[in-house]
């Protein structure tokens, strides 16, 4: 959906609250007390009333929007920017656009749409061909770690470690010049060491048992064998990086780049949210004008998680 179509089908405040509620009437309404399905709607109250206890909900209830008094229009408009375009933005540049006046509730609002994003993701398993290998992301130090001597390398306090599985699968004869795999899906994990516990958790999580694992020799990922079909485990020369595990390190540079390219002093406790975005858009490159819809889905299923504390627009992106 471009920008003119938006326009026309969300043109007001009413158009997406009936839009919303419509999608949420589609989704089923279950009470929060006796698990009942069928309800009353209560157009001057704007909530749903249980036919049974009389119990009753807002229709911000229970989805991405809870909590929140911001405009329907203003998360129509967040999650078309989101699913528009190929890259990504800032929310200081959001709320530009929208007109608010505070920064704090506009970076809330895009963090929780970032956070049932990965809700989505994580319903779903990786399987088959894996190709896994764990990256470091430029972040800001954290408060905890500011006041102790900078380290260099693989545990410095400005990098934050993430764990990157490719689901990909073998092209048979490749045209010149392109990857001998083709990609399917991405996850990226926020991890808080390289120890080998802390990555057979996620594979456990995120890998199905059925899969066939591809990694470097690393001592992290000497139990994987253990959880899967299969692990293939080697010592990786840095020329032969774009073959053995080529798409592993494309999502990588690319996810960096894009980074980089729009926020500024990303905080690592917040990095998951925007990795969410970035591999929930990847995995969904082919749906088109449909991932508007996908997204307006996610957010009435899902209530966020997610908490921030105060912040100034110069430190978050």
């Amino acid at each position: 959906m471009n920008i003119l179509d938006f326009a026309i089908n969300y043109p007001d405040e009413e158009s997406c609250r009936k839009k919303f509620k419509e999608q949420r009437d589609q989704m089923g309404v279950t009470c929060r007390h006796c698990n009942c399905k069928e309800h009353y709607w209560l157009e001057n109250k704007q909530a749903y009333e249980c036919k049974r206890c009389r119990a009753r909900q807002t229709l911000r209830s229970g989805t991405v929007m809870q909590h929140s008094n911001l405009p329907y229009r203003y998360w129509f408009v967040a999650m078309h920017l989101l699913t528009a375009t190929k890259g990504s933005f800032s929310a200081a540049e959001l709320q530009r656009q929208l007109g608010h006046k505070r920064y704090q509730p506009i970076w809330e609002m895009v963090n929780k749409l970032r956070d049932v994003m990965g809700k989505r993701d994580d319903e779903y398993t990786l399987e088959g061909a894996i190709e896994l290998d764990d990256a470091f992301f430029s972040t800001e130090i954290s408060l905890e770690e500011r006041d102790k001597p900078l380290k260099r390398g693989r545990g410095s306090q400005k990098k934050t470690k993430v764990l990157v599985m490719a689901e990909s699968k073998t092209v048979e004869n490749p045209k010149p010049g392109k990857k001998p795999k083709k990609v399917r899906y991405l996850k990226m994990k926020v991890i808080s060491n390289l120890k080998s516990g802390t990555i057979t958790r996620n594979v456990k999580e995120h890998v199905e048992s059925t899969a066939d694992l591809t990694t470097d020799d690393s001592t992290s990922y000497t139990k994987l064998k253990e959880h899967v079909h299969s692990h293939t485990a080697s010592v990786i020369p840095h020329e032969d990086l774009s073959k053995v595990l080529p798409w592993v390190h494309t999502a990588i540079s690319n996810a960096k780049r894009q980074l980089l390219g729009v926020y500024y002093k990303i905080k690592p406790e917040y990095l998951q949210y925007y990795l969410n975005q970035f591999c929930y858009k990847f995995n969904r490159r082919y749906f088109g004008e449909n991932q508007f819809d996908r997204l307006l889905i996610a957010a009435v299923s899902c209530a966020p998680d997610f908490k921030s504390r105060i912040y100034n627009r110069n430190y978050c992106g």
